[in-house]
């Protein structure tokens, strides 16, 4: 019995998500040129992914950071500049254990984002949940939609 996973290459159609320009990206960042020339167990860089979204009083962002403790994670907001970073700790072996497959990623993380001038910094709500990390950065009062009533004349 084999543990080690094969599989026979086939031809994949490119769709519209293995198209998609940031997973691309994303990938080509993570490739290594000498991963199978590596001796050891390869170390691929963790970068978690995020979600971005807009609501009427908010934007949200969402990532799944497994294995990540609350104390190695920072958050800061420097005028419009959100970064998130942290590190997530490669597991180490103990006498008598050995690796037969490692594609777990590893190592420190930072991502920065770019945020409109409309946001209230000061109230950022940050929200790690079973390994779920979320941000709400509200908008100023004065920059969200409000309804405006029609009077009949």
């Amino acid at each position: 019995m084999s543990i080690l996973r094969t599989r026979t290459p086939q031809a994949v159609p490119a769709t519209a998500s293995t198209l998609e320009p940031f997973r691309l990206m994303r990938d080509f960042l993570r490739w290594d040129p000498l991963w199978d020339y590596d001796s050891g167990s390869p170390s691929m860089a963790f970068m978690p992914s995020f979600d971005v979204k807009e609501t009427p009083d908010a934007y949200q962002f969402k990532a799944d950071l497994p294995g990540i403790l609350e104390a190695e994670m920072e958050i800061s907001l420097e005028g419009t500049r959100l970064t998130v970073a942290g590190k997530r700790e490669e597991e180490t072996l103990k006498d008598g254990e050995r690796v037969h497959l490692a594609e777990r990623s590893h190592g420190q993380f930072s991502r920065t984002f770019t945020l409109p001038e409309d946001v209230e910094g000061e109230k950022v709500v940050a929200e790690l949940r079973n390994g779920v990390l979320t941000l709400m950065v509200p908008k100023r009062p004065e920059v969200r939609p409000r309804k405006i009533n029609v009077s009949l004349g």
